[in-house]
């Protein structure tokens, strides 16, 4: 796991693939807007786009997403087209708190290309 350009942690495809076989305590966040989500994602991922990722992690929001409310100790993996805006949104997380926040390196681009599937709707 190496270092983005903002200081980030970013996980391989291959290390992002070992995390999800071996890792119960892992959340995937997608934060590309939901047309690209519908395109293809990551299995299990949750969207939730980089422009409202603030607000809901807000507890009293009520555009709150439970789920990342109650992650602040667990593993977020965050993911975009290409991985630059899932390194800014992980670095957000890092600045509110959130303890284990990875970019994915090379994003939904490397991981298709690498033959890892999608799921479209």
């Amino acid at each position: 796991m190496g270092e983005s350009r903002t200081g980030v942690r970013e996980i391989s495809i291959e290390e992002f693939d070992e995390m999800i076989e071996n890792h119960d305590d892992l959340l995937i966040v997608d934060v590309r807007d939901a047309a690209e989500f519908r395109r293809g994602h990551i299995p299990g991922a949750l969207l939730i786009p980089h422009e409202i990722l603030e607000g809901v992690t807000d507890d009293v929001n009520r555009s709150r997403v439970d789920k990342l409310l109650g992650a602040r100790q667990k593993t977020l993996v965050l993911c975009s087209q290409d991985g630059s805006c899932s390194a800014a949104s992980a670095n957000k997380l890092e600045q509110m708190g959130f303890e284990k926040v990875y970019s994915l390196a090379g994003g939904i681009n490397r991981w298709e290309a690498q033959g890892f599937a999608l799921v479209r709707e």
